[in-house]
């Protein structure tokens, strides 16, 4: 489908989930070439429907941009999967945020970007002291609150359509895997619900009542790896890419 691909190198060499994409792709006989950011930023890249493009969100984005493809909202909270969240979980002001913990309320919030653009690290914010790691992030911007819980452990399930093809332990008790079933019932109402994208991954835990939950989900477009083997994780990016490059409405010339 693809005849070249352009893989994003930040350092000297390429990253794990950069590695892993390029040897995969070289076996199936698609051309790799390297970029940089600045290449994305400038326009550099001859890119048209005949090219995959990979590598941190900036970029993949970047690339959208240039193709003419629209870059997708974020959706981490699917309203499909409420059912799944087992917290509240509710879209904020940053300066709500900042009144809120100001006034020394107590039992902590869990605070994250709720917009494409991270400017700030998600957290629990419990005490003012917290608030020194929003910097200068400004307190109009909408971000995502949920009420705090302890994760036991926490899995990321690699998605193709409604398959698990990796469901890889990142923190916690990795003996404490999450409830398979509980997982296919919601990735089936995500998929019937039509928010879904073609490839995804989405992160499940074990709360501290022992219960699986949702964590978040996460674009397939740029989407770290943990385990996964490079065969699935590259399958994953080509099918999300391809019904992104789907979307195209090239420039009129």
């Amino acid at each position: 489908m693809f005849r070249i691909a352009y893989i994003e190198q930040r350092g000297n060499d390429l990253e794990h989930e950069e590695r892993l994409a390029a040897e995969a792709l070289a076996r199936r006989g698609i051309e790799v070439r390297r970029y940089r950011r600045k290449h994305i930023e400038r326009r550099a890249l001859p890119l048209d429907e005949t090219c995959f493009v990979m590598g941190t969100a900036p970029c993949v984005q970047g690339a959208m941009k240039q193709l003419g493809i629209p870059v997708p909202a974020p959706n981490d909270y699917p309203a499909a999967l409420r059912p799944w969240l087992r917290r509240k979980v509710w879209r904020e002001t940053l300066g709500a945020v900042e009144a809120w913990v100001s006034e020394g309320a107590r039992g902590g919030l869990f605070v994250k970007p709720a917009e494409r653009l991270k400017t700030f690290t998600g957290r629990v914010f419990d005490h003012p002291g917290d608030l020194y790691y929003l910097g200068g992030a400004s307190r109009r911007q909408t971000v995502w609150c949920s009420e705090s819980v302890r994760w036991r452990s926490e899995f990321r399930a690699y998605v193709i359509g409604e398959t698990v093809v990796a469901l890889d332990h990142y923190h916690g008790d990795p003996a404490l895997r999450p409830c398979e079933r509980s997982i296919a019932e919601a990735l089936r109402a995500y998929r019937d619900s039509g928010e879904a994208p073609a490839a995804y991954g989405i992160d499940f835990g074990v709360l501290d009542d022992g219960r699986t939950a949702l964590v978040e989900a996460n674009d397939g477009y740029a989407l770290g790896a943990y385990d996964i083997g490079a065969e699935p994780y590259t399958d994953l990016l080509l099918a999300r890419w391809a019904e992104l490059m789907a979307t195209r409405v090239p420039a009129l010339v």
